[in-house]
């Protein structure tokens, strides 16, 4: 065979650069694979999606703290407005993230979330939320993102999930390329508000 004619340095230097070209689009697409991932497999306490909450609140409590934390290089600072809240089981809450960019230029983030402990992941339901939705901010700027949300009252019925007392939502931004017209137009600073996004319900 063609490839058993390649003396044996040449093979080895064909590999590492075959697995670093890899790695490198593995990196690119970090992101949407963890999405889908979650999605199909419920890994990492994926959340459950409903339009609106449910008619029934119960009288037994929750605490939902929130953590926030960047991916290595992203020069973006991020945190919830409010560390917790305690909610009665079924009864809508309401909690925003704050990010800002110190920095002179433009720059895109995607966040990806994780809920604990796991067995609160599938009754941990958002309305709304920004994860996974591409977030610009311009130099300078600062916003606030909301997330809705409410536990499932049958998290009571669960064999696992009826001694959870406590659940963490984690939201973790990465560095995304900028969108096109971003990329291309000059950087200028602006008085702060909303980011440039892509906002939906997931």
């Amino acid at each position: 065979m063609i490839f058993n004619r390649i003396p044996p340095a040449q093979r080895t230097a064909a590999k590492l650069v075959s697995v670093a070209v890899g790695m490198c689009a593995l990196s690119f697409a970090a992101v949407p694979l963890y999405d889908l991932f979650c999605r199909v497999t419920g890994y990492g306490g994926t959340t459950s999606v409903a339009a609106s909450a449910p008619d029934v609140i119960l009288d037994r409590t929750v605490k939902v703290r929130f953590d926030a934390s960047l991916e290595a290089g992203m020069p973006w600072t991020f945190k919830p407005v409010v560390p917790e809240m305690t909610l009665r089981l079924g009864e809508t809450g309401l909690a925003f993230y704050q990010v800002h960019n110190p920095t002179d230029r433009p720059i895109a983030g995607t966040a990806s979330y994780n809920v604990s402990p796991d067995p609160a992941g599938g009754f941990f339901t958002k309305i709304a939320c920004f994860c996974f939705d591409l977030q610009v901010l311009g130099p300078g700027e600062t916003a606030e993102l909301p997330v809705s949300f409410y536990v499932d009252p049958a998290m009571v019925d669960d064999l696992d999930g009826k001694n959870v007392k406590e659940i963490t939502l984690s939201y973790t931004f990465h560095v995304t390329d900028l969108p096109d017209q971003q990329a291309a137009a000059p950087a200028a600073a602006p008085a702060g508000g909303t980011p440039v996004s892509t906002t939906g319900t997931n």
